[in-house]
């Protein structure tokens, strides 16, 4: 780990943090929208940056009255409009953001200097752009998107600094959480937790006709298509993996998995002298979100605390790395070359989507990442450019082209 701790505390909230959401109408982007709701004192919303979803938006950007507003798909005319016509509906006064549209929106949004704080919620490597600009303009970033971090690796990594990056993974939120409780040099290794999702026991072989509706039928979380894909095929926890290498820089043999299906226990910090601190709270993303964007304090009231009048039973298994070999996999990927994470989860991305289209069965989607990464060799496909936002995106390109070419 480094010798400069990656989160530094201060002396206790003072003034009201002004916030910017990047996939304001998504999973992450709404209940962040809760969390400052429920706490005016502590919070306002700056900007907001979504997708396809026009009208959410608009009714989010009247209701918050934000600085800047952006989006993917819509025009600058055309959120307007929808502005206007959200405005209307509400009996409110129509409010006049600063508006992007486009491919950059979100980045553009993510470094507008009307914000202290910007919460990236996009799933998908596409949040790398956001990421990078909210680092650049000096935000304190909480991170939800795991992949820009991810595939950003070493190149978001020298554009944060000390202090500045903050997870809201669940897992990363407890591990920051846990470590506080020890030097650097006392830490041995950090033990992530999984649900298992919903094929948890299963072999490889029942796992082979699963269908989407089954993978989408998470037991414990309410996620995107992707993350929700993701999770039961350990993908996810693979990522959730390689992002605590980056975050904490411990080596990857030192970083486990267990299978926890309660989802009580989010993740935990053993350290050298064989005590292990774990974080425990129900499955409620609203805690990391609160404190993410609130970080290193607390937000009195974010989510709902254990009932410990109830009995309750914990259990922790194993992974099953011969049905879920996802985590081997990533590991093997990290440690290969400075590109092949960004290889790895563009061609998770693209199988994916193969298989919630029928293209592909449920294990194809590890097998179509394991043969794409086993294939890619980076001084060949980016004939020896240097780490950059065009290189990774080489890199990705390459393996989306290769994964497609397997169906």
């Amino acid at each position: 780990m480094t010798s400069e701790p990656l989160y530094l505390p201060d002396a206790g909230p003072t003034s009201i943090r002004r916030v910017t959401l990047i996939g304001s109408t998504g999973s992450i982007g709404t209940q962040g929208l809760e969390v400052i709701a429920s706490a005016p004192e502590r919070f306002t919303v700056a900007g907001l940056s979504g997708g396809s979803n026009t009208a959410l938006l608009a009714r989010q950007a009247v209701a918050t009255c934000a600085g800047a507003v952006g989006s993917a798909t819509a025009t600058t005319g055309e959120l307007a409009e929808a502005i206007a016509a959200a405005a209307q509906q509400a009996g409110a006064p129509t409010p006049s953001p600063e508006l992007f549209s486009g491919p950059t929106a979100a980045a553009e949004v993510a470094a507008w200097e009307g914000a202290d704080v910007v919460l990236n919620g996009i799933t998908g490597s596409i949040g790398l752009a956001p990421t990078l600009a909210a680092l650049q303009a000096g935000h304190l970033l909480a991170l939800a998107n795991k992949e820009s971090l991810i595939v950003g690796g070493a190149l978001v990594k020298q554009a944060a600094a000390p202090g500045q990056l903050v997870p809201v993974d669940s897992e990363h939120s407890a591990l920051a959480q846990a470590l506080r409780s020890g030097a650097t040099e006392e830490v041995r290794r950090l033990v992530v937790t999984a649900s298992g999702g919903p094929f948890r026991g299963r072999t490889r072989d029942q796992l082979a006709g699963v269908t989407p509706a089954e993978a989408l039928a998470h037991p414990t979380w309410d996620m995107g298509k992707v993350v929700t894909t993701n999770s039961a095929s350990m993908v996810n926890k693979a990522l959730e993996v390689i992002e605590a290498h980056l975050l904490f820089d411990l080596p990857l043999d030192r970083i486990d998995v267990v299978v926890h299906p309660q989802s009580i226990v989010h993740s935990m910090v053993e350290f050298t002298d064989g005590s292990t601190i774990a974080q425990a709270s129900p499955p409620d993303m609203r805690l990391p979100i609160a404190l993410g964007i609130g970080w290193p304090h607390r937000v009195p009231g974010s989510a709902a605390g254990l009932d410990w009048t109830r009995a309750a039973t914990w259990t922790f298994e194993p992974l099953d790395e011969d049905a879920f070999p996802a985590v081997r996999l990533a590991k093997e990927a990290a440690g290969a070359s400075t590109t092949h994470m960004a290889v790895y989860n563009a061609a998770n991305e693209e199988a994916v989507e193969a298989f919630h289209t029928g293209r592909i069965g449920f294990t194809e989607i590890v097998d179509t990442v394991r043969a794409v990464v086993e294939d890619y060799d980076p001084d060949v496909v980016l004939a020896g450019q240097d780490l950059s936002v065009e290189a990774l995106a080489a890199a990705e390109q390459w393996a989306r082209t290769a994964a497609q070419a397997r169906w």
